[in-house]
């Protein structure tokens, strides 16, 4: 089985940043991603997800290593300072890297 490099780039935000991010998204090179609507809790304390307007949604992007590292980038200048956020990369490897 080949299996290729690859980067997942996990972002978990307030729901309301949802359509910056996305843009950011499309316009970064990413050929789809993942979004759900999550709940937990951090140093901020406990964010419940049963007020949609004020839950959290994570997405999840596979990317190229180059592209991980640009949309990270842009995350930390543009959308940190407006939004709660947090995000991060793991290494993956895909079958099937056409469809990253």
């Amino acid at each position: 089985m080949n299996t290729h490099p690859l980067k997942l780039v996990t972002i978990i935000c307030e729901a309301h940043a949802r359509d910056t991010v996305t843009r950011l998204l499309d316009r970064s090179g990413a050929h789809g991603w993942t979004l759900f609507q999550v709940e937990g809790s951090g140093i901020g304390g406990k964010r419940p997800a049963d007020i949609p307007e004020y839950a959290n949604i994570q997405i999840e992007v596979i990317l190229q290593p180059d592209a991980a590292q640009i949309l990270l980038e842009r995350l930390a200048n543009e959308c940190f300072p407006r939004f709660g956020m947090i995000a991060f990369e793991s290494d993956v490897r895909v079958l099937r890297p056409e469809k990253f």
